[in-house]
């Protein structure tokens, strides 16, 4: 099919589906994108496509910096907002050939679980139950699954690519931290923000994170080449057999996990088994305490992210005139945040506080430092990044350590605890525990521990059936790999995406 045609239908489908709220912007010059379109083609027929997404329409989360569309981060802060310039993996995708399809919709500032927390209102889901599209990143993860375009961005700080994902029948990647530019991106946690990519395949995953990955050098946090070159040379001793050691954490076999989604986690496990592969228990004990640790670490770097933005350096100046008595930005930081958002700075302020500190953010980068350790224990590649296993301290988490026979190559998890919840439930203030936000949190206990160790890691589609012949709902199944390999992960991707679709894109 011409990439023309593709494209009438992406804009067809953003007109059909305008009330799922996906897009908070799109392109509007439905001539102009065709015109791009076509010579796409004409360089497809003579060899001489720009890249492999050259004349795909491709979504850019709204915390995204465009200079040609509003970012407002879903916030009434940054309403109306133009950047006077474009993040650093918008402008790879146009040197690429890629269409701009617009800006999606998210959860304000990236902070939530299920994209209800937004100026712009709640993404819907396409499913006719209602159920929640997750968060934070679930405008872009919507756009894919309902064919409004070939892929999107999103950024990932604890999950917020992945669950999207797992909800709505995509692939969400969030590669190694510091592979992909931050440069241009809204900052939520520095040290955990990635952004990250949400297709309907692994293949389609693939194609952008080529596109986008890379040094930067406007990007402190991005790897440079000579990096780049080191990671390589320490992973190139790696097997390059067929078979794969796979990693099943003892500690990701919550209660409270669903039994559906461990009935099809184990359905995986047992057909990777019949494939070649072997499946090895391991031990990751610090899990059960990363997601209290992230929910101490991401508040406090935020409450420090946004408190420029108070309606005189950054951000909309409240409308309401102020009481002598009070501050300015009382008004407008009270006015234009969202009650989540306000609750994460107060969260991280008090963290950060001379009282607080010692008790909660320094304990909480301990934690940090035992997951990433954890980690590195289980995998039979070193970090590529650290001194030789051999001149580390041995791990203060547990006194075993895995010999090479037993290390991984790749760790499989869920990457949701539950289903996707209805979305009325969590709007309602009287629906007790789906709208509390301590439950809500807990939607993130899976996705968590990659983020604080910075790991790629992938969520694949899994179709659930549900009781009562009612159709289907979605999860995903989680594949986490060590630091710099990216490129294994996504190959195992492709190997679980065929143990559900019938296909092996390898």
């Amino acid at each position: 099919m011409s990439l023309g045609r593709i494209a009438q239908q992406c804009l067809k489908n953003q007109a059909k589906h305008i009330n799922l709220n996906s897009f908070v912007s799109s392109t509007t010059d439905a001539d102009a994108v065709l015109q791009r379109c076509q010579e796409a083609d004409e360089r497809r027929k003579q060899c001489k496509s720009l890249s492999s997404i050259d004349g795909q329409l491709i979504a850019i989360k709204d915390n995204i910096c465009t200079s040609d569309q509003p970012t407002t981060c879903a916030s009434a802060m940054l309403q109306g907002f133009m950047s006077p310039f474009s993040a650093t993996v918008v402008e790879k995708l146009k040197a690429a050939g890629a269409i701009i399809a617009g800006k999606t919709n998210l959860d304000e500032f990236g902070m939530g679980s299920h994209s209800i927390n937004s100026i712009h209102g709640p993404v819907k889901s396409s499913a006719a139950n209602g159920r929640s599209v997750g968060g934070s990143s679930g405008g872009s993860a919507l756009a894919v699954a309902t064919e409004q375009c070939f892929a999107a961005l999103g950024t990932d700080t604890g999950g917020s690519v992945r669950l999207p994902a797992a909800w709505t029948g995509t692939v969400g990647f969030k590669p190694s931290y510091g592979m992909v530019s931050r440069w241009g991106v809204v900052a939520y946690a520095n040290s955990l923000d990635t952004v990250g990519v949400i297709a309907r395949n692994v293949e389609g995953a693939k194609q952008v994170y080529d596109i986008i990955k890379g040094h930067d050098p406007r990007d402190p946090t991005s790897l440079s080449a000579l990096t780049h070159s080191r990671i390589e040379a320490r992973l190139a001793p790696r097997s390059e057999r067929h078979s794969l050691r796979i990693g099943v954490p003892k500690e990701y076999l919550l209660a409270e996990l669903h039994p559906s989604i461990y009935t099809h986690w184990s359905t995986a496990l047992g057909s990777l088994r019949r494939k070649g592969h072997s499946i090895h228990l391991i031990s990751l004990p610090t899990t059960k305490a990363a997601l209290s640790a992230y929910y101490v670490l991401a508040p406090a770097e935020a409450s420090s992210n946004l408190a420029k933005y108070d309606g005189v350096r950054f951000g909309n100046k409240a409308s309401v005139d102020r009481d002598k008595s009070n501050v300015l930005f009382s008004h407008t930081r009270g006015q234009n945040l969202g009650a989540e958002v306000r609750r994460r700075i107060l969260l991280g302020s008090y963290t950060l506080s001379s009282t607080a500190i010692d008790n909660y953010f320094i304990r909480a980068q301990k934690v940090r430092r035992m997951v990433q350790d954890d980690f590195n224990r289980v995998f039979a590649l070193p970090h590529p990044l650290l001194p030789h296993p051999a001149t580390l301290p041995p791990s203060s988490s547990t006194d075993e350590s895995p010999t090479e026979t037993e290390a991984v190559d790749i760790i499989l998890t869920p990457t949701s605890l539950n289903l996707p919840p209805l979305l009325s439930s969590l709007q309602d203030r009287n629906s007790g525990e789906e709208n509390n936000p301590t439950k809500q949190f807990q939607e993130d206990i899976y996705t968590v521990p990659a983020s604080l160790a910075g790991l790629p890691a992938i969520s694949v589609p899994v179709p659930v059936p549900v009781a009562g012949n009612s159709g289907w709902q979605q999860i995903g199944l989680q594949l986490v790999g060590q630091y710099g390999d990216d490129m294994r992960v996504l190959a195992a991707a492709r190997e679980l995406e065929g143990v559900f679709f019938g296909r092996n894109l390898t």
